[in-house]
């Protein structure tokens, strides 16, 4: 029996606020979207999302939707060629890509289901369940929020906790002491700048993490900067990390002599499509991969990477997802298995949310045919 075709396409974005503003070492915020799709191929819809702008939203409709449109789930990768080219002249990173990334995800999705089989068989598994490392800790938060945010990661199990530094040395140090002594000695600490620093500020504060056994230094300096990335890594002991604005593979490999561990995003870099792709250059140059934010995402394609260290469980990802959909996967013991306990079986199992409709942003629509 042929698969059916792609004939129905929704796009809705969700605005989720904060508990507070939030902010780090270059940037504050007081909410996060998360730009949604749907896609129907007979009696199936494949769900995937993205957070990023509203833009990303007019992106799929005026762009992808239309090279979408009866074309068979059987077809992911080629599929993904299609959509990357119609965006040629608009530009593929940036808005684009993470377009792509939630509607190659909704793909994926949807040819699991219409399979009948998980999506992490699909992708075919290494591991049961992936680690998470705890992240927040951003630079505006009390101590005591700050120690509220770390024992919470600690009772569930994380071996890793990382916090957000680059806004003023002496209390960033403050901060870093402050986790150390709430964390039991089996727990690494790490710290993300998120590239505020010079290359020379990075190499002097380096010298002060390497002293207080930090193992992380994530984007000392901005990812646009490997020169910057290379000094820094050949001056501290500590892994330096970045990769969370890999858009493809092509940037991948211009960060992969710079970094010991490359970040990846599959609601940015492509979907799961991008992910492997540039995963694929990582294993080539012999580098782990760890998974930047979106844990509900991550955990079916992390349990297939050989080399893949662990995923970023993300405090706003982390509250959110719950909300946005059905069968999100938990974190147990440190570690975040494929699916949650009421996740559907194909697939990655997930649903949108009568939760999520008051967090609806998007004009009510009529879906795309």
């Amino acid at each position: 029996m042929s698969t059916p075709l792609i004939d129905d396409i929704t796009v809705d974005s969700y605005r989720f606020p904060t508990p507070q503003t939030e902010a780090d070492g270059t940037l504050a915020w007081d909410s996060t979207t998360a730009v949604v799709v749907s896609l129907r191929a007979g009696h199936e819809r494949g769900l995937g999302w993205t957070y990023s702008s509203p833009a990303a939203a007019a992106v799929i409709e005026h762009h992808l939707a239309p090279e979408l449109r009866k074309t068979s789930p059987d077809d992911v990768t080629d599929t993904w060629h299609r959509l990357r080219r119609a965006c040629r002249n608009i530009g593929t990173p940036g808005v684009v890509a993470h377009a792509l990334s939630a509607v190659d995800i909704a793909l994926w999705d949807l040819k699991a289901r219409l399979m009948e089989v998980p999506l992490e068989a699909l992708f075919g598994s290494v591991r049961r369940a992936t680690a998470v490392y705890g992240s927040g800790g951003f630079v505006n938060l009390t101590d005591d929020q700050l120690t509220e945010q770390v024992i919470g990661w600690e009772t569930a199990g994380c071996t890793a906790v990382k916090i957000k530094i680059g806004v003023e040395h002496e209390r960033d140090l403050e901060r870093i002491t402050l986790v150390d002594k709430l964390i039991g000695d089996q727990t690494a600490i790490m710290v993300d700048a998120n590239g505020a620093y010079t290359p020379g500020e990075a190499c002097r504060i380096g010298e002060e993490l390497d002293r207080l056994g930090v193992v992380w230094f994530e984007e000392p300096v901005t990812s646009d900067d490997p020169a910057g990335l290379r000094t820094v890594r050949d001056s501290v002991r500590c892994d330096v990390a970045a990769g969370e604005y890999i858009y493809s593979e092509y940037d991948a490999e211009r960060l992969i002599d710079v970094v010991d561990c490359l970040q990846l995003d599959v609601t940015r870099c492509g979907g799961y499509t991008g992910f492997l792709g540039a995963t694929a250059v990582a294993a080539a140059n012999h580098r782990d991969i760890s998974a930047h934010c979106a844990p509900a995402l991550h955990a079916g394609i992390a349990a297939a990477i050989p080399r893949l260290r662990h995923i970023e469980w993300f405090v706003d990802h982390a509250r959110l997802e719950p909300l946005l959909v059905t069968g999100a996967p938990e974190v147990s013991d440190g570690r975040i298995a494929p699916r949650g306990q009421d996740a559907e079986p194909y697939g990655h199992g997930m649903r949108l949310a009568a939760s999520a409709g008051p967090y609806r942003i998007s004009a009510p629509a009529p879906p795309t045919q």
